[in-house]
């Protein structure tokens, strides 16, 4: 359960009891807890249990998985509240200004919180003051502590009892000739219902088309009666529910190779090709579970994804089915929270990002890891820095639950584990639902292209020619360029300068749609520039392009089609996601320009052709996994055309068509890639041969990041018997005004992981004993990858 504790002399903050013991502390004398929060506990064992494995896996304190796992609004923080001292004889004499308007505010009202202070004042330093203040003798603080979420409670009214006989209600209705507005409320409460129930006023309102002044007469004159009912903020499904499809015979034999492989205790890569069907298994799987009374975790990478696929499940299993995801508002979520708590029918399956492994399940029976590969199921910042697939497959360990994996991709780690180690059970799905071709992939060598001056903006002749057959058809066009912005540096054409970000080591982007200069790691911004910032040449010229320039160019190119854009700067509020999404399905788009998110699984059912603007990019990214990452991110963003009848058709925009990936993605060959990539990772000692843990050190001062990180690897080097790489500086080597320095740990197949971890921890608390290294901050960052 969770109680309130005192820190210091007036602070209050929550704490969760871990466990109940009878040894007092020796080193100081232990406090008396302010109160207790809960009646019931709000986190189960297994979750303690879940948090602890984290917590000493990915090498973080139990505490910061807490703060990752719970609700904000669980964790009560106190708030100072402000009030006049009555024994205060000088009234406002000795005052400053700052101090005569905190005075005068409290006249006015009986208390105010320390953050009011702050907006009165407009600033953030108010410590000082309010502390001159207690010193004057005007004013007293006090701690109260604030439950932050508040059920929603919805108002509703009933017919008061006396009017409830027909005879009572006619002579109501005939007195009210001077009031027919009423009147017309009193028809529409008996239209909405006849056994005198409370109905809700929204929908009373709206149908009795009167106003809340109106209303309010009726309940003045004792005519109505008023009541306020606690209502959830999660979304009903009123329709009617749809069968789970009968499966094709070649879906039915994976169902039953995967149960198989259930029986014998064992998690299930399932490997199918875009397009086979692999939803339709989960539902029929999901249908199996649900029914034995246990719940199901469904994970999807990310929120774009949700949309489709919720709309899709809440078809067939209705109000059975809860979706949580960090859009969610705190209240949202707090409430999804304790649905799956008390196990009620709505939390039968929860649908959700990465975020949802913490959720309090009582009884599951099955774990679902949708497109496994991805790699934003790991959480980079703060930590915990866990891998949620990883998580997951812990978490139904624990529970004795059955674990599907799914990907048309599989990550190199995942399908080792099916298909080499055998870990895993493996199951393969080859070919597209109904027997749809896959789409024929084209490779377009750009270098040629340009030498014969056949490309227009960024698109070659031979993209021009299949969007235009592909508009002519009335089908639908995705575009992929993984970079937003407008174009990524901006040039001076005399003296070469490129606006450069203060807090970073990057360039600024320029974002057309705002006319301005951004940051993309700190988000500085400044307006476009019109000359340069060094020598004052009016000539700059703009290199490389992004997701807002493609959009232009095919606007330019093709003024009839409808256009949009989809990246992180047009998908920022709640919904925004599902207006995209719905105008793509609603045919409202014929052409969609976009970033990584349209790989993440979606369905469209028009999509003919997809074009990918520059391979090279990716392939080119310095990192181990970049040309796995590649070949997935290709091959899912080819998945999405012809998904239908008619075949679809990629093209792939790189300047080396030879280049081993382009060649694999374009003959859909994932096992002569993951050979490849395999036997180089064997060689040069990477996963999943070589678990790696990278140490990153963070500080302002360059030197200090330097001299500590070399300190670092020294006694790393001597400590532990596995390979320390490093230091070095990662290619971005300075982010919001922070230098990085990296080590990497290689721990190898003998040795053991709990030991290593032992001494990078001892190691890291002995770097933290020297004075100068204090203020480094050190992130441990467990199968970063």
């Amino acid at each position: 359960m969770r109680v309130a504790v005192p820190f210091g002399k007036s602070k209050i903050y929550t704490g969760l009891v871990h466990h109940l013991h009878q040894e007092p502390p020796h080193a100081y004398e232990a406090k008396e807890i302010y109160e207790i929060l809960d009646e019931e506990p709000i986190v189960t064992e297994k979750q303690l249990k879940l948090w602890q494995w984290i917590s000493s896996y990915y090498m973080c304190t139990l505490g910061e998985v807490l703060r990752a796992a719970v609700p904000g609004i669980f964790l009560l923080e106190s708030e100072t509240i402000i009030t006049l001292n009555g024994e205060n004889r000088d009234g406002d004499k000795s005052l400053n200004d700052n101090e005569f308007l905190v005075y005068e505010a409290l006249v006015h009202q009986e208390s105010i919180k320390a953050q009011d202070v702050a907006h009165i004042l407009d600033r953030k330093s108010i410590l000082p003051l309010l502390k001159s203040m207690i010193d004057k003798g005007v004013i007293k603080v006090r701690e109260e502590l604030q439950e932050k979420y508040k059920p929603k409670l919805t108002r509703f009214v009933k017919i008061e009892e006396r009017f409830r006989n027909e005879k009572d209600l006619n002579e109501l209705l005939e007195g009210m000739d001077r009031a027919p507005k009423q009147r017309d409320l009193i028809l529409a409460y008996y239209s909405m219902t006849s056994d005198n129930e409370l109905v809700a006023v929204p929908g009373l309102l709206a149908k009795g088309h009167g106003s809340s002044q109106q209303l309010k007469a009726l309940i003045k004159k004792g005519i109505f009666s008023e009541h306020y009912l606690e209502t959830g903020r999660l979304p009903s499904y009123d329709e009617e529910k749809q069968q789970v499809k009968t499966l094709t015979d070649l879906q039915q034999t994976a169902l039953t190779q995967t149960k198989k492989f259930f029986e014998d205790g064992k998690t299930v890569l399932l490997h199918g090709v875009t397009a086979s069907g692999k939803t339709e298994i989960y539902a029929s799987l999901i249908k199996e579970t649900i029914e034995r009374e246990k719940q199901v975790l469904y994970l999807v990478p990310e929120i774009a994804l949700t949309t489709q696929l919720v709309a899709r499940m809440e078809k067939l299993f209705g109000d059975e089915m809860l979706v949580f995801h960090s859009r969610y508002s705190l209240n949202e979520r707090v409430e999804v929270w304790n649905h799956v708590l008390k196990g009620s029918q709505r939390a039968k399956i929860v649908l959700g990002a990465r975020s949802a492994v913490f959720l309090p399940f009582n009884d599951l029976g099955l774990v679902i890891i949708d497109e496994e590969h991805e790699p934003s199921y790991k959480q980079f910042d703060p930590a915990p820095r866990y891998h949620a697939r990883d998580t997951a497959i812990v978490l139904a360990q624990m529970f004795s639950s059955s674990t599907i994996m799914g990907s048309a991709t599989p990550s190199l780690e995942s399908y080792y584990n099916a298909a080499i180690a055998q870990k895993y059970g493996l199951v393969e799905l080859k070919s597209r639902f109904n027997d749809v071709l896959m789409p024929e992939i084209e490779l377009i060598d750009l270098k040629d292209k340009y030498r014969r001056k056949r490309m227009t903006g960024h698109f070659s002749d031979r993209l021009i020619q299949e969007m235009e057959e592909a508009l002519e058809g009335n089908f639908q066009i995705i575009l992929f360029q993984n970079r937003r912005g407008f174009s990524p540096i901006v040039e001076c054409n005399t003296c070469g300068n490129s606006p450069q970000c203060p807090n970073c080591d990057v360039s600024l982007t320029f974002h057309q749609f705002k006319n301005q200069l951004r940051c993309h790691y700190c988000g500085y911004n400044l307006p476009m520039i019109q000359q340069c910032q060094a020598c004052g040449s009016p000539e700059l010229d703009s290199k490389g392009f992004g997701t807002e320039q493609i959009e232009e160019e095919a606007k330019v190119l093709f003024p009839e089609a409808k256009v949009a854009r989809m990246d992180l700067d047009t998908t920022r509020g709640k919904y925004s996601y599902n207006r995209l999404i719905n105008k793509l399905e609603n045919r409202e788009i014929d052409v969609l320009v976009g970033t990584q998110m349209l790989t993440k699984g979606l369905d469209f059912r028009h999509v003919k052709l997809v074009g990918i603007m520059n391979a090279d990019a990716l392939l080119n990214f310095p990192d181990f996994r970049a040309h796995e990452r590649s070949f997935q991110l290709m091959q899912q963003v080819a998945g999405r055309s012809g998904r239908t009848d008619v075949r679809g058709k990629v093209i792939i925009q790189t300047y080396n068509p030879y280049h081993r990936i382009v060649q694999q993605v374009s003959a859909y060959d994932y096992q002569d890639m993951f050979d490849e990539q395999l036997e180089q990772r064997r060689t040069y000692r990477y996963p999943p041969f070589y678990r790696l843990i990278r140490i990153t050190l963070k500080h302002k001062d360059f030197n200090r990041v330097n001299e500590g990180s070399e300190w670092l690897a020294m006694a790393l080097k001597r400590r532990i018997p596995a390979e320390v790489l490093g230091p070095e500086f990662p290619p971005i080597a300075r982010i919001r005004r922070q230098y990085l320095k990296n080590v990497l740990v290689k721990i190898g197949p003998g040795q053991s992981i709990g030991k290593t971890k032992e001494a990078i921890l001892k190691v890291r608390n002995s770097f933290f004993s020297i004075k100068d290294y204090r203020p480094i901050r050190v992130i441990l960052n467990v199968d970063y990858y």
